[in-house]
């Protein structure tokens, strides 16, 4: 089977939205807390949060077109501050209910049934229920032309979570910590490890570092 970018064109808008959304398999999966002007907390589920860099510590996320009278990003411009809160088999029905059009003053936390909690000093709200949160400050926010989206870039502040997902060299065991992920805009998996391999070299061979 072949889908041409003329077949893409000709698919209801619907089913076009969700097979582009689909295609690239698994994505990583957040709850993006932030407050807004009147003190309302906001909570949204994005898939589409990457990373951008390690020194700085960067994430970008974007926001499809339209996402400018959205919540979340009118939220980000004003404070500069927001948080990312993975998803955990527990409350994943919770999660995905927060991208229903609440009102501004209505908090998805209430609404959802999560729980919210704050850090001194940091005007955003983490969700007490996830394992691994993110601190997160603005730092550039990009319009793409293109497709009228926008892409927010922040850098990491400061990161919540246990002492036995962290490992010596640095990597989260998000197995352990219970994070799920998506494809599309529906659809929650949950994770199981192969292995973990060593830094490739040319004159070197692969070794495993771990395995379940």
């Amino acid at each position: 089977m072949e889908i041409s970018a003329l077949k893409l064109t000709e698919m209801d808008d619907r089913v076009r939205a969700t097979f582009i959304n689909s295609l690239p398999g698994f994505k990583c999966l957040q709850l993006v807390g932030t407050i807004s002007e009147h003190g309302h907390s906001n909570l949204g589920i994005f898939n589409s949060i990457f990373h951008l860099g390690a020194s700085p510590a960067l994430l970008g996320m974007v926001f499809r077109p339209g996402s400018q009278d959205h919540d979340t990003l009118a939220n980000i411009k004003r404070t500069g501050n927001y948080t990312f809160n993975n998803v955990l088999e527990p409350f994943y029905v919770q999660a995905h209910q927060t991208s229903a059009r609440y009102k501004s003053e209505q908090s998805e936390f209430v609404e959802c049934g999560l729980t919210e909690f704050f850090e001194p000093e940091f005007d955003a709200p983490f969700v007490a229920e996830s394992t691994i949160k993110i601190a997160m400050e603005l730092r550039q926010i990009i319009p793409v032309e293109l497709n009228a989206t926008t892409i927010v870039i922040g850098e990491v502040k400061h990161v919540l979570l246990s002492e036995k997902l962290l490992g010596q060299d640095g990597y989260i065991s998000h197995e352990k910590a219970g994070t799920l992920t998506t494809s599309g805009l529906d659809s929650y998996f949950d994770v199981l490890p192969i292995a973990r391999l060593s830094y490739a070299k040319p004159d070197g061979a692969i070794k495993v570092l771990s395995n379940p």
